[in-house]
């Protein structure tokens, strides 16, 4: 069904042209009274003229809509809303979006340049949303905008004043939508690049031209229709993209310790961790802001340490009482037994993506296939069986609460390749016992035996929230820890995405929690400060296991019990819900498996030797995971991204492999070590299999020049024009439609996501000569196919 603004009165400042003018449009053609205000001033707020807006008015007009014109201030914002009331009544929705530039450089910026600029973004929309709140308050419904802009929320040259408005927009804009969220008044920041007055001055004319004011009012329709629930977002926009910006901020160091001065030397030596958004949190709220902050004085006066994470330290509020270690470790749980075939092994196998679409995968999908093979990672499955078989409730020394018990880290090694049908039983062990402060730490060896022989081991890391500071032990060595990746570009880099029916098929290789598959069960758990650290230790991956471990006598009944089970852990340790069903942790850990075995080891089961990981964030079905991989040695590091998001899912892991030599097969020789030579790798072996198919979409040739220390370092020339296509490193042998220029660091952030084109281009770190248009095709290379 259409969206209709049929009965509602916008009004649109600045609406003379630009992108005011489409929003004016936009509204009128679905219905929407529209009130056009623009003061008819140049860029600069010189001159003042009514043409503008009542040209705007008579082509709604003319086209069946309802329209006044207003050429007020917006300073005078009483006057904005007022006309809107006495031409149709009411006002539902205000778009401020007037607006003039007065660039200087900081240094040569009057009071006059700053004032002015200030009065017409920042106060002007303060006084038109103020006029109007009112009136939303009375009629229980309001939607407003505010416009920001890139120049506010990363900074520009030249534009101290602008950015400093219109970040202050975005401030006012999540107090809003906050005293307004009870009165159904919404209000959301949209930052959008588009062809105006204002952005011609900034931008090569062909570029002005391609991004239409067209490609962003739907955003704003979207955000100010009833139908829409966004309150307090923030969003990029431009050329028919919409993305979502969200605050992120690291875990940092508390770095004082109780009844000694802190020091700027404290805060050196934590620098690199303070600076480390591996494990980044994304607080919502001034609430969760401040937690981290107020925690530190109980964490301090308690013990004094200096550490990470004290909000999860703080809330615990644990007293260990009930753990011994000493009488738990070395307790045997009950050993199972697991038999398969190769139905098992195959379905395993689809589950963790695998897909006759690439040739390499038959020999894990074909019973009949000569090297036909089980997937290294099937070991976690046998093993995963024999613990939930259970007893650890009733293990002595172990008091646990069973709606705290997080799953935070997995390693499995194998021993033999795994058969493919057989029966396999296993033995699990209390190997350790950790006081963690804000939890304990339950390591658990699974041996899994072929009749008398061993095939495999896995350890499972089991984090109890709330049952540390019981006197024991911090670190052991018997755990297997996870490993920070190098601190350079990744060597290889897979980006994969999952279906929407990834858990649902995974699901079919033992874990039948439903919320993996339930939309209404999954709502049970989610979002709230407690689930970021269960989320990020995996409860959602271990949850089937937490309630075979503690309830076996009712393993009969698996639906039921864990439908009980996870309302209570979801209900107690989050408070909210997930908005959809997430993927299993182990599958995702399947995927990372499966990108290091075909990118390192020829897809040969028979080198891989072991992986661990940290599971970290959840990922939901239809997402595309991005492996990152560190070859070092026989060791690949392992980071796993959810694409879409930045989200790290799988974080400190990596995979060991047999008998590989100190050079990737991935790796080609490089003049000067460049990392983006990897890339062009890729893309030469892509064009390679899919040129012809290529060349009939972009019809292009590309030219690239990487620098190095300021130098040009190293040519090369993407042909999707003629022939088949080719890869080529060298100066152009002819004509280059459209030549990128950057350096080998800028072009690996950017093709791994971490450096938006967009921006590496106005902060100059990319340069392009030619048919800049071109560019876009880029995300036809690189993504579709390149799978960067």
């Amino acid at each position: 069904m259409s969206l209709s603004f049929e009965g509602r009165v916008a009004l649109v400042t600045g609406a003379g042209g630009g992108l005011g003018k489409e929003y004016a449009l936009a509204f009128a053609s679905r219905g929407a009274s529209v009130v056009v205000n623009d003061l008819g001033v140049d860029t600069k707020g010189g001159g003042r003229s009514s043409a503008a807006a009542d040209k705007v008015v008579e082509e709604i007009r003319v086209k069946g809509g309802k329209a006044v014109a207003n050429y007020d201030s917006v300073e005078d914002g009483e006057k904005l809303i007022q006309s809107a009331l006495d031409a149709f009544g009411r006002i539902d929705i205000v778009v401020n979006n007037a607006g003039i530039l007065r660039d200087r450089s900081f240094a040569r910026t009057s009071d006059l340049d700053w004032d002015l600029i200030h009065r017409v973004h920042l106060r002007g929309s303060f006084l038109v949303t103020r006029a109007a709140w009112n009136h939303m308050k009375k009629q229980n419904f309001g939607r407003i905008i505010m416009t920001a802009s890139a120049a506010g929320i990363y900074g520009n040259f030249g534009q101290a004043n602008y950015s400093a408005a219109k970040l202050g927009l975005l401030g006012l804009a999540n107090t809003l939508a906050i005293e307004g969220r009870k009165y159904n008044i919404h209000c959301n920041t949209i930052a959008p690049v588009a062809g105006s007055r204002l952005t011609e001055t900034v931008m090569p004319p062909d570029l002005v031209a391609s991004l239409k004011p067209e490609y962003v009012a739907p955003l704003v329709l979207w955000l100010c229709h009833e139908q829409c629930q966004e309150n307090g977002g923030l969003f990029e926009a431009g050329a028919g993209w919409i993305g979502k910006l969200r605050w992120e901020r690291t875990e940092g160091r508390i770095v004082r310790q109780r009844n000694k001065p802190m020091t700027p030397e404290g805060v050196r030596d934590q620098w690199d961790a303070i600076c480390d958004f591996e494990n980044a949190t994304k607080p919502a709220n001034v609430q969760e802001s401040l937690h981290s902050v107020v925690s530190v004085l109980s964490q301090v006066e308690s013990d004094g340490e200096v550490g990470a994470n004290p909000a999860a330290a703080a809330a615990s509020g644990a007293t260990g009482s009930g753990f011994n270690p000493a009488e738990a470790i070395g307790q045997k749980l009950p050993s199972s037994s697991f038999s398969f075939t190769s139905n098992q092994c195959i379905l395993y196998a689809l589950g963790v993506g695998m897909s006759t679409r690439d040739p390499d995968s038959l020999r894990f999908l074909y019973e009949g296939h000569q090297d036909f093979s089980c997937l290294p990672t099937f070991g976690v499955i046998p093993s995963q069986a024999a613990t939930m078989g259970g007893g650890l409730s009733s293990v002595p020394g172990l008091s646990i609460d069973f709606t705290q018990v997080l799953h935070g880290e997995q390693y499995l090694e194998l021993y033999k390749p795994l058969p493919t049908s057989g029966t396999l039983t296993s033995e699990t062990t209390v190997a350790d016992v950790l006081d963690k402060g804000s939890g304990a730490v339950i390591l658990l060896d699974a041996n899994t035996y072929n009749g008398d022989e061993l095939v495999c081991y896995n350890q499972f890391s089991v984090f109890v929230v709330g049952a540390g500071r019981f006197g024991g032990k911090r670190s052991s060595d018997k755990a297997k820890a996870p490993l920070p990746p190098p601190k350079r570009a990744p060597d290889a880099v897979v980006i994969e995405s999952t279906t929407g029916d990834q858990a649902a098929l995974y699901r079919l290789s033992g874990d039948w929690n439903p919320l993996h598959i339930d939309p209404g069960f999954a709502a049970m758990g989610g979002e709230s400060r407690t689930r970021r650290t269960a989320v990020r230790s995996g409860l959602p991956v271990f949850f089937c296991f937490v309630f075979f471990v503690f309830f076996p006598s009712f393993s009969n009944d698996v639906t039921t019990i864990s439908f009980i089970l996870a309302h209570a852990v979801f209900k107690n340790a989050t408070g909210s819900g997930f908005r959809a069903p997430i993927l299993h942790g182990l599958c995702s850990f399947g995927f990372a498996a499966r990108h290091v075995l075909k990118r390192f080891a020829n897809n040969d089961p028979a080198k891989f030797k072991a992986i661990k990981v940290r599971f970290a964030r959840p990922v939901f079905p239809g997402q595309s995971l991005q492996t990152e991989m560190w070859k070092e040695g026989s060791r690949i590091h392992i980071q796993c991204k959810v694409k879409e998001t930045g989200d790290v899912a799988l974080a400190g892991g990596y995979v060991d492999l047999h008998g590989t030599s100190e050079a990737s097969p991935e790796i080609l020789p490089q003049g000067g070590g460049l990392q983006s030579d990897l890339v062009f790798a890729e893309i030469g072996r892509r064009v390679k299999d899919l040129g012809s198919e290529l060349v009939k979409k972009v019809n292009a040739v590309f030219g690239w020049e990487i620098t190095k220390a300021g130098e040009k370092a190293a040519e090369w020339t993407i042909d999707l024009k003629n022939g088949s296509g080719s890869v080529l490193r060298g100066p152009p042998g002819g004509k280059v439609d459209v030549t990128f220029t950057l350096s080998d660091e800028d072009f690996m952030e950017v093709v791994t996501g971490k450096l938006q084109p967009q921006k590496a281009f106005f902060s100059g770190k990319l340069k392009v000569r030619g048919n800049i248009m071109l560019s876009q095709k880029l995300e036809v290379i690189l993504k579709d196919y390149a799978k960067l």
